[in-house]
Parts: C-alpha cells; structure tokens; sequence
C-alpha cells in the first residue's frame, strides 16, 4: 500500500489560509486518487475534496468556493490550497490514496484504504 504523510497543518485566525501538502512516498502505480478527510472532535469522520486519477475533482458543500486542490507535476504531492478558515474547519484533516478502477473517472469513498496520520488543524476566533 502506498501511505501517504500530510503537513502543514497549524493554528490560523478565522479569515486566514493554509496549505496541507499530502507526500505520497515511492508512488509508482498509476491510476492513484487523492482524498482530504476531517474530523471534528466529537464527529464523524467527513469527507472534504478528493483529486480524481486524470484530474476531476470533488468539493463538499462546505469547502466549495475556498478550497482547491492541486498537484505537482511528478503527482508525488497534492495540496489542500484552504482560504477563508472558519472556527468550524477546526479538525484533523487525513490523506487517503485509493487506486482507481480501470473503467472509471473516479474513485468511490469506500475505496480509500491507505490512510496518513493526520495534521492539525485549528482556527481560532
């Protein structure tokens, strides 16, 4: 399995911004989706955005508008660009990886079995 690390998390005032980075180590395979997760304490764990193998993407309702995705071009790195952070984004954010199947653009959130340790992230009011 490739495990994915994250970084970049931290403490920001409401309005501020941060890049999480999600490193995928000895990335070889092809057909790789990338997911951004959080969890809140006392929540469930919840789904944030996810880059599809070939470049589509996938925004919740609450991340729509503020953050963005995006990848290096070795596709070794993808970040979570996030602007505008409200005290309710306050959460661990996890990377996942899952590998995307052969006949489809996208990746189901049940796919996702390689997951990193998590980064922090707090927004202060």
């Amino acid at each position: 399995q490739v495990r994915p690390v994250e970084s970049g998390g931290g403490a920001v005032k409401a309005g501020g911004s941060l890049r999480l980075s999600c490193v995928v180590a000895g990335y070889t395979a092809n057909r790789l989706c990338v997911g951004w997760y959080r969890r809140a304490p006392g929540k469930e764990r919840e789904e944030v955005a996810v880059l599809y193998f070939g470049g589509g993407t996938y925004y919740t309702g609450s991340a729509k508008g503020r953050f963005t995705l995006s990848q290096d071009k070795e596709q070794t790195t993808t970040y979570l660009n996030m602007e505008n952070l409200k005290p309710e984004d306050t959460a661990m954010y996890y990377c996942a990886t899952a590998r995307q199947r052969d006949d489809a653009t996208w990746c189901q959130d049940s796919e996702f079995n390689s997951w990193g340790q998590g980064t922090q992230v707090t927004v202060l009011t």
